[in-house]
């Protein structure tokens, strides 16, 4: 089976590579990826090369391929997995393997990674269960399912004490004071839809951010009535016109401050402006991952003291995260499209993944078996007037406020001939 992937080679080198894959094994599985959707940590991998701790040193013979938010369709498996897997049908990858070595799929393998048309998913991931059957007949979902997970793994991870009992009560606080800093991009959407829509809800959700247009989209798709509907306050907040953020957001919460507190961006101002908005027993959960190994930042160490403020910080999420974020998906509760602002090819995956931290928007979804540049959903409708395909992704969006959907999905896959078995 020939495979056309997208494989790092060194720092800042991304490539298209089209090769032939081996024969799979008696315990192997070979799957036809048919979404992925780009995430930071590939740009970072990409950075840095065979110095990120995921990414092997010998790339340059052996190229990575990059992508693990994917999902796709089985093609087929090797003998001693009959009776776990069939051909034809959809999967979702969970890439968290947890190796010592730190190695997973789009960091560490040559035929193992979400860019691909074709890839080879080994024995040691499956045995794992990394391999996740997906009932749902839109793709992108399924891919936008790893970064739910990592979501929702982080709302899991914090935690909360009582004083002398030496008991971490896990999860956000209940009808708890929530702030979400820096938090109105792709991945902070998917924050406050899973703050207003899953099981433990808090009575208060401030979402602050310094883009005033990423705030009024993150409004326009949660707006603060709906959340009102769920029993959930939620507020808005560009700190950039405020004097003083820290006494200001208190102030909102009648000075008691916040219980559960996430930053979303690994910027020294945030972290401290978090950390001065803990209440006591706050926990402070640093979602954004640096690339800097050495980035470190001041904390009041009086309040871990005398307050027992405590920080956490999360990478990934667990199966158990990934199968919450299916189900809710499968149920409606949570819209991860909302966090999709382009969409594009195999082709388009260099690029987009060298320069993502300068491309604005949110989520970049790839489509791995078709041939088309990395376009913004909001461009649609003015590439649509000398382009009909575009002309008919505007229309499918257009009920949906520019969120990407299952309509626009399966209209583009068959534009180009792409057979998913659906």
């Amino acid at each position: 089976m020939k495979t056309k992937v997208a494989a790092i080679y060194g720092k800042k080198d991304v490539r298209i590579r089209e090769f032939e894959l081996p024969e799979i094994g008696d315990d192997e599985l070979l799957v036809n990826v048919v979404s992925d959707s780009v995430c930071l940590s590939t740009y970072k991998a990409a950075l840095l090369g065979s110095e990120h701790k995921r990414v092997p040193e010998d790339i340059d013979e052996h190229p990575a391929v990059t992508g693990h938010e994917c999902a796709g369709v089985i093609v087929e498996v090797g003998k001693n997995l009959n009776g776990r897997f069939e051909a034809g049908k959809r999967f979702v990858l969970q890439p968290a393997m947890g190796l010592p070595s730190g190695y997973s799929a789009g960091y560490s393998y040559e035929t193992f990674g979400g860019n691909a048309t074709y890839m080879i998913i080994p024995k040691q991931a499956i045995d794992l269960g990394c391999v996740l059957p997906y009932e749902g007949r839109y793709f992108a979902a399924a891919s936008l399912a790893e970064p739910m997970c990592c979501i929702i793994g982080a709302y899991h991870a914090s935690y909360h004490t009582t004083q002398y009992v030496y008991e971490h009560q896990m999860g956000i606080k209940a009808g708890g004071n929530l702030a979400l800093l820096a938090c109105a991009g792709p991945m902070g959407i998917g924050a406050i839809d899973y703050a207003i829509n899953g099981d433990v809800k808090p009575a208060r959700v401030v979402v602050v951010d310094i883009d005033e247009q990423r705030l009024a989209r993150a409004e326009q798709l949660l707006p603060v009535a709906m959340a009102a509907e769920k029993g959930v306050e939620l507020v808005y907040i560009n700190s950039k016109t405020l004097s003083d953020p820290a006494s200001h957001l208190r102030e909102l919460t009648g000075g008691h401050g916040f219980d559960d507190v996430f930053v979303y961006a690994a910027v020294a101002q945030v972290i401290e402006l978090g950390d001065a908005l803990l209440a006591e027993d706050g926990c402070l959960n640093f979602f954004a991952g640096p690339t800097d190994k050495n980035f470190s930042v001041p904390f009041n160490f009086y309040h871990v003291h005398y307050s027992s403020t405590h920080i956490v910080g999360t990478s990934g999420g667990s199966t158990g995260d990934m199968e919450e974020a299916l189900a809710l998906t499968a149920a409606g509760r949570i819209q991860p499209s909302y966090m999709i602002t382009h969409i594009g090819g195999l082709d388009a995956v260099p690029e987009t993944v060298l320069n993502l931290p300068d491309i604005p928007g949110g989520k970049k979804l790839i489509y791995n078996g078709i041939s088309m540049p990395l376009t913004a959903i909001d461009d649609f409708a003015e590439r649509g007037k000398s382009d009909p395909l575009f002309a008919r992704l505007a229309e499918l969006v257009a009920p949906t406020h520019g969120v990407w959907n299952a309509q626009a999905e399966q209209a583009l896959l068959s534009h180009f001939g792409v057979s998913t078995g659906l």
